[in-house]
């Protein structure tokens, strides 16, 4: 099991979660923030520092989200397991349900 980042999360990166992973785990693409699903190791310190509420244990996603579980698993297909996102720095992509989305209104 892992944790999910969200729709909330897209054209709002607030990046808070990533300074809370002890295991750097939160890597940046375009539009939003992506939980590597093998390297997350379910401690939860990311889901409370998120101000938009994007962040959400994989069996709790709420319904209207549950496409995101599959997109934080995808978005790692061509990236594979690099072991830790400050390595790797920004990611110019994303899922392509997320790159197909619409510009999301910040209401932060």
């Amino acid at each position: 099991m892992t944790y999910v980042i969200a729709q909330p999360c897209v054209d709002v990166l607030d990046k808070a979660c990533i300074e809370e992973c002890p295991v750097d785990c939160i890597y940046e693409g375009d539009r939003m923030l992506y939980i590597h699903p093998d390297e997350c190791v379910d401690c939860g310190a990311c889901e409370p520092v998120c101000p938009v509420e994007a962040i959400y244990y994989e069996d709790d996603v709420p319904d209207q989200w549950s496409d995101y579980t599959r997109a934080n698993v995808d978005f790692f297909n061509d990236l594979g397991s690099p072991g830790g996102a400050s390595k790797v720095g920004k990611i110019n992509a994303d899922d392509k349900m997320v790159a197909a989305l619409p510009p999301q209104a910040s209401e932060h």
